[in-house]
């Protein structure tokens, strides 16, 4: 049987410090089935140069990772896409995991893939901390999807490009509200945030909020709920003790959730007030 293509779509922007470590990951996949396709937004640096030493299919187009994500699709020819970030590297066997579990139905419409942050400066390990946290056994308020078969994703239109910030929990539950279901595999994306400050953390926070409006009235997700109130999200209460164990990192945690909040509920207020 001749096994599936497998397109990699993978959205850039002054990546020269990640993008040699992102592309290799791809290329040393086990399964060798595979395109990669590189949406680039106006970068400034040796993105672009860097990457056309692993693929041809190179691309420039914006605004925003949805759009790019889109258009990467568009030009793609994979039967499964999936999408990653620049700053992403992957377990070398994690395409063949989601190509294995996709095949088993024709009712999964999406794949998740675990995420593990690799940290460097104490707020990327009080992020990672968080993270580990949701990877134990996977947590309903801030899964999404990375891997889709091309039916599902076409089906729903793609990624909806009002949406910046949670277009990725849009896409999945988009999807299985068209009757999907979304699977989820053991091997992990190791992603290494740039995070100087909590500063940094907040502003982008912010910026996810002006648009955050959009998906939760489409979904019709309480504003005070886990997916936008960090710190009421039960996987943390299920954990406490870890808190106990790791106490630097825990209080850290809380303030930086906190602080997400607050970055994140004035950019939702002004995104309604703006109609943005």
């Amino acid at each position: 049987m001749k096994k599936p293509l497998v397109s990699v779509i993978l959205t850039t922007k002054n990546e020269e410090k990640n993008i040699d470590r992102c592309l290799a990951s791809i290329q040393n996949q086990t399964y060798k089935f595979t395109e990669t396709i590189l949406v680039d937004n106006n970068s400034k640096d040796r993105t672009l140069s860097l990457a056309s030493k692993f693929t041809r299919k190179v691309y420039s187009y914006g605004p925003e990772r949805s759009a790019q994500r889109n258009y990467g699709a568009h030009h793609s020819k994979g039967t499964f896409l999936v999408f990653i970030d620049a700053d992403m590297e992957l377990n070398n066997n994690v395409i063949e995991a989601c190509v294995n579990i996709a095949q088993k139905t024709d009712t999964i419409g999406g794949v998740i893939i675990p995420e593990v942050s690799i940290a460097n400066t104490f707020w990327e390990k009080v992020k990672a901390f968080e993270r580990s946290f949701y990877n134990a056994k996977g947590d309903e308020s801030t899964d999404a999807a990375r891997f889709f078969s091309r039916k599902a994703f076409e089906e729903v239109g793609g990624y909806d490009e009002t949406i910046t910030g949670p277009e990725d929990w849009d896409l999945s539950e988009t999807i299985q509200k068209k009757g999907y279901r979304i699977a989820r595999v053991m091997p992990q994306i190791y992603h290494y945030e740039n995070i100087p400050s909590l500063y940094s953390i907040i502003k982008k926070k912010y910026y996810y909020g002006i648009k955050a409006h959009r998906y939760l009235s489409k979904h019709t997700v309480s504003p005070l709920s886990g997916k936008t109130i960090y710190v009421l999200r039960p996987v943390f209460y299920s954990q406490w003790t870890r808190f106990l164990r790791h106490p630097i990192l825990g209080i850290a945690l809380v303030i930086m959730l906190t602080g997400e909040t607050v970055g994140g509920g004035i950019g939702y207020l002004l995104g309604m007030i703006k109609k943005q």
